[in-house]
């Protein structure tokens, strides 16, 4: 065995039981935030922690990586660097901000706002959001969502310090530039592709939405000057309201959106049994009220936390999920355990394009029952409700990257003012008037998932990409074992032993492109 190779050894020895046992205290505080749950992930998250602070096996890496070429060591250790470098900060610091974040995550799964009198989770305020005609409970509901932020603003704030502080002390500008080029990825081209977005779908939204105020307008008996964000079906707006999409509440009236994940995937050829097994599927209180997949340990338990409700949302939110973790079980098994991951632009990718399903006239009709030709007569419809959420979608994104950009820039500046105009500016939403509440922090992501939702645009870009190959070599998607066959060869089974964007190019033919995104828009929106 070479040192490289005896390096990469004893890194994982010492990293793999540590990151299992972390994963697993995550999921139980997830699953219950109790004080015990919380602990127990604290302690696990600050016992991985140390081990990758460890100034010895960093050295270690680092010399290895000077000795080591090509081939699969010198990619494990790249990865071990760049896991490694953001924990190379004063014990004290990170302890802190592994508490804070901890804190903090517990609070968004405990928390209820209030309507009328009567906690309501989330599931009851897009209920509301979506059905309710009364404006004043909408209202209600919509600032129900934002009572969280108040209560964790502080905090998040001082997050952002800690981590700027952290990554300042390695020499990077703040937490936002080294959460980027720490996972292969170049801030400067970033925020070319956000430009490039920006100006594809401007003008294609701009217009959209007109015509989806214009309804909105008419439905509430009010001026479009006059809509405010509680007149959408979202919280945030970051997803299509019934008025400018179709409303599939029929369609999903007494379905199983667990079997119909199920079956999706078992037409592909691809097994989640696995993987639905050990998942935590329905809401209860003291519950997170996400949704999320996990890798526990890189050698197959692999697990879905969801709060599902049998409705469209869900569907699309179950097939999310399960595409994080039938890629996850999809690696080649012979890789060394390192490799046995994903970037997360792929990941989100895959992601992204099996949701998309839940939309999809060939799949209503093969996977959800609904009759061909009611099927066929809702797909062109349901092609343009499908461009209105990647031109929603990636308004928003603009939203949370330029936000996030600016909150390491400044954690001390107005960020509810900063929030406002980049929600005016790109999602075009007038805010309520007078209104000074820290919405910016009751998005969870801010806070527990910081510089993460970039990932979520190029997984769009990705996902449209992957479609277009799967179309070009398996004449769809949709109960095509030979369209399974193409995800599990060419993407799922390198693992991490290819850098995702040579993966992409390999899978596709082409580098990352927002050709076939825009492509997905203007078809949807001229059919």
């Amino acid at each position: 065995m070479s040192e490289p190779e005896a390096v990469v050894t004893r890194a994982v020895d010492r990293i793999r039981p540590l990151y299992r046992e972390a994963a697993l205290s995550w999921w139980e505080a997830n699953l219950s935030a109790t004080e015990e749950n919380e602990r127990r992930r604290v302690a696990a998250e600050l016992a991985l922690s140390d081990a990758m602070a460890d100034a010895d096996l960093y050295r270690d890496v680092e010399a290895a990586r000077s000795q080591s070429g090509n081939g699969l060591v010198r990619r494990q250790l790249d990865l071990l660097h760049q896991s490694l470098v953001p924990h190379q900060v004063p014990e004290a610091l990170r302890h802190r901000i592994v508490e804070l974040e901890a804190a903090v995550e517990s609070r968004f799964a405990q928390h209820r706002g209030e309507v009328r009198g009567r906690p309501v989770d989330d599931n009851e305020i897009k209920r509301i959001l979506r059905s309710s005609d009364d404006v004043a409970e909408r209202r209600e509901a919509w600032e129900a969502s934002k009572t969280i932020g108040a209560a964790v603003s502080d905090d998040v704030r001082e997050l952002a310090r800690l981590r700027n502080e952290a990554a300042r002390s390695l020499g990077y500008r703040d937490w936002f530039q080294l959460a980027v080029s720490t996972s292969e990825m170049d801030e400067d081209l970033l925020f070319a592709t956000l430009e490039e977005c920006d100006q594809l779908t401007v003008d294609a939204f701009a217009t959209w939405k007109a015509v989806t105020d214009a309804r909105l307008a008419g439905r509430f008996g009010c001026t479009v000057e006059e809509l405010r964000p509680w007149h959408y079906e979202d919280p945030f707006f970051q997803e299509v309201p019934a008025a400018g999409g179709v409303d599939l509440a029929e369609v999903f009236d007494g379905k199983d959106v667990v079997e119909l994940a199920r079956r999706t995937f078992d037409e592909l050829g691809v097994d989640t049994g696995r993987i639905l097994d050990r998942s935590d599927l329905f809401p209860r209180d003291g519950k997170s009220q996400h949704a999320f997949c996990i890798d526990i340990d890189r050698e197959g338990d692999v697990r879905v936390l969801a709060n599902v409700e049998h409705d469209r949302y869900w569907a699309d939110t179950m097939l999310h999920e399960l595409g994080h973790g039938v890629y996850d079980l999809g690696f080649d098994s012979s890789l060394p355990w390192l490799l046995r991951d994903c970037h997360l632009t792929l990941t989100e990718g895959i992601a992204i394009l099996m949701g998309r399903l839940a939309q999809e006239g060939e799949w209503l009709a093969e996977i959800a029952g609904v009759e061909p030709a009611e099927a066929e007569a809702l797909d062109t419809r349901l092609r343009a409700a499908k461009a209105a959420e990647l031109l929603v979608f990636t308004r928003w994104v603009l939203v949370m990257t330029n936000f996030e950009r600016a909150l390491y820039s400044d954690p001390e500046g107005d960020l509810s003012q900063k929030w406002w105009s980049l929600v005016s500016r790109y999602q075009l939403l007038t805010p309520p008037e007078g209104r000074d509440a820290p919405d910016w922090a009751a998005k969870i992501h801010v806070a527990c998932a910081p510089v993460y939702y970039h990932t979520y645009l190029y997984g769009n870009l990705v996902a449209s990409q992957l479609r277009a190959a799967l179309d070009r070599v398996a004449g769809g998607l949709v109960g095509r074992r030979e369209a399974g066959a193409f995800l599990a060869e060419r993407v799922f089974r390198a693992g991490q032993s290819v850098r995702w964007d040579q993966l992409l190019r390999d899978a596709t033919g082409e580098p990352l492109t927002a050709a076939h995104a825009a492509a997905d828009i203007a078809r949807g929106l001229t059919t």
